[in-house]
């Protein structure tokens, strides 16, 4: 437990003192809050049906930086090593894949969850503005941070994935980038399918669909499902990153 907990220490002070972390950070911040205004602007036209965490968080705003980030989170993670030939000496050190694999990938799941403290901070500063009166529904929006921490587990854990497969970092990014982007947009083109189906095949829709698990956690509807299939293919691909790892550490 020691080396695990000395190679996440490297892995987060190597997030830390990375300036792309801090690119990611402002940008998520910047998109986040014209997302948040873009959600105030539609409340302010007239009564709408969603609140203001169902608008926020279906913003074209916030979907716009949603995809980069797990790229530029990950892509420096496994390709750097190699890059740098660190790879080498990482890994005839007496420590364990598993060790490696994890600590990266915890420290990312870390830094992505800090990303998201500023956005939670609007929410609280629109509270204390408007002295209560405007109602925010707090099972909706802890609902939402908990399907967009499950969905970021997926989407890192993917992003670690294609890392290992490649020394170079753009490869690495828009492996992942593609990757993340064709899985949502397989659930809005299934989703669209789904109304010419039968409804049999309505249940299978909803589960892989991640606009439908944004809606419904948006309306403050907690499903475990989508949950279980997030985690679940999150463990599927740290696996995989595991495979490939020790794979290439048997050739060093």
């Amino acid at each position: 437990m020691s080396v695990f907990l000395t190679l996440l220490k490297r892995e987060l002070r190597a997030f830390f003192y990375s300036p792309v972390a801090y690119v990611v950070l402002a940008l998520v911040m910047v998109v986040n809050g014209f997302s948040f205004r873009a959600a105030i602007a539609v409340l302010e036209s007239g009564p709408q049906k969603g609140s203001i965490v169902t608008w926020t968080f279906s913003s074209q705003f916030f979907w716009l930086s949603y995809f980069f980030i797990f790229p530029l989170l990950t892509m420096r993670l496994f390709a750097e090593e190699k890059k740098l030939g660190t790879w080498e000496t990482l890994f005839t050190a007496p420590v364990r894949t598993w060790q490696v694999v994890w600590s990266k990938y915890i420290a990312a799941v870390i830094f992505y969850c800090i990303l998201w403290v500023p956005s939670i901070a609007n929410f609280s500063m629109f509270q204390t503005m408007t002295a209560g009166a405007a109602i925010i529904p707090r099972g909706a929006l802890y609902g939402t941070y908990l399907l967009l921490f499950f969905m970021g587990l997926f989407n890192l854990a993917l992003g670690c994935f294609a890392s290992s497969l490649t020394s170079n970092q753009i490869v690495a990014a828009v492996v992942s980038f593609t990757g993340s982007v064709m899985h949502y947009m397989l659930g809005i083109f299934i989703l669209y399918l789904g109304r010419r189906v039968p409804d049999q095949f309505m249940d299978f829709i909803h589960y892989i669909a991640s606009t439908e698990h944004i809606r419904l956690f948006t309306n403050g509807l907690l499903d475990t499902r989508p949950l279980v299939y997030y985690g679940s293919l999150s463990l599927l691909f740290i696996v995989l990153t595991h495979q490939v790892l020790e794979f290439r550490r048997w050739r060093v």
